[in-house]
Order: structure tokens, then C-alpha cells, then sequence
């Protein structure tokens, strides 16, 4: 029995070119329109997200349904950071707090959302800061961060239109950690405590 001849590596490379075309190809395709890694560079999302995690964003499901209150997004800034600096390649993540026709506040440490408190339960600590009743016009959203007090979010800048989201944030896969789904958080109303 002979052995057969080792290939050189410019046969090896020559023979599976269409093959690592192929992947190379699928892999553009993936990382373009499904879903791609993102890195956490601040502590603007903190406790939710700390600095130096990464993620998985998936690119897809906005295509077939709006963001809704709770998602974790990621987007390109609006104009107003645009003209501040801020280059259009760049991307913030947030938590979306508001939908359009919906009315956001924040008075004494609290959010509320067409006129009810919500119960923030992932937030670092209550906003030290209050923002009169605005309204969310149609095609955009209102964004913060967990971390409200260290955020350049929706109560700074403004109302963040929808064209500008990148995608939804759905996984943490470093560090091991902290490995896990982030999901999206369902708001729930504040209960008022009625003395009688």
C-alpha cells in the first residue's frame, strides 16, 4: 500500500477556495442582515449591561414587527448627536421606555408613561433629574438607559427615530459569566399604596 502525497498548501488552498468563498460570503451575509457582535464601551446600561460585555444583536425581527416598550436596542445616533460630533457609524444601545403617542415624565425620581409610574426594577438608581410630559411623535421612540443618571439618552437628546435602530439586543455571550438572554423587561405600573 502506498501513501498518497501530501498536498502543498498552495494545492490545499487552490482546491478549497470556492469553498472559503463560500463561507466567507454567508458569514458577510450573516453579519449584515441576521445579526452581529456588539461591544458594551460604557457604563450607560449599568446594572442591565457593564462595560467590556459583548453581545449578540439580532437584525431581523424589526423588519416584521415595531420595537416594543422594554427591548434592549441598539441604533445609530439621531441627527441632533450627529451635529454634536458623533459620527453616524457609530452605535448607542438603550432601553426603549416609550412607543409613538405615548407620553414620558420624569418627576421626583420617577418615570412615567402616559401618566403612570413604572416600576424600574433593572435601573441603577432613581433619575435625579425631571423632564416635563412629552409626547413620542410617530416613527420614533424614547430611549434610556439603566443607568439614568451617567446617560446621553431620549431625555438629553431627544426622541430617537426608528429608521435608526440597528437591531434588537438578545444575548450576552461575554464575559462567562454573565453569559444569558437579556430578554425584554415588561413595565409594570407602579402600585400606589392607598392609606385608609
Amino acid at each position: 500500500m502506498q501513501n498518497s502525497p501530501i498536498p502543498s498548501p498552495w494545492q490545499f488552498i487552490k482546491e478549497n477556495i470556492p469553498l472559503l468563498m463560500v463561507a466567507l460570503v454567508l458569514a458577510l451575509l450573516l453579519r449584515f442582515f441576521v445579526a452581529e457582535p456588539r461591544y458594551i464601551p460604557s457604563d450607560s446600561m449599568l446594572p442591565t449591561l457593564e462595560q467590556g460585555d459583548r453581545l449578540v444583536v439580532e437584525k431581523v425581527s424589526y423588519h416584521f414587527h415595531p420595537p416594543q416598550v422594554g427591548d434592549i436596542i441598539v441604533f445609530h445616533p439621531p441627527e441632533l448627536l450627529q451635529v454634536q460630533g458623533y459620527d453616524l457609524g457609530q452605535a448607542f444601545i438603550k432601553r426603549v421606555i416609550a412607543l409613538p403617542g405615548q407620553t414620558v415624565e420624569v418627576n421626583n425620581g420617577i418615570v412615567y408613561r402616559d401618566g403612570q409610574p413604572l416600576q424600574e426594577e433593572y435601573i441603577l438608581e432613581p433619575p435625579q433629574y425631571n423632564l416635563p410630559a412629552v409626547r413620542v411623535p410617530d416613527g420614533q421612540v424614547f430611549v434610556m438607559g439603566d443607568n439614568r443618571n451617567n446617560s446621553n439618552d431620549s431625555h438629553v437628546w431627544g426622541f430617537l427615530p426608528q429608521q435608526n435602530i440597528i437591531g434588537h439586543a438578545l444575548f450576552r455571550f461575554f464575559p462567562a459569566s454573565r453569559w444569558g438572554q437579556l430578554g425584554s423587561f415588561t413595565f409594570v405600573p407602579a402600585r400606589t399604596i392607598i392609606n385608609t
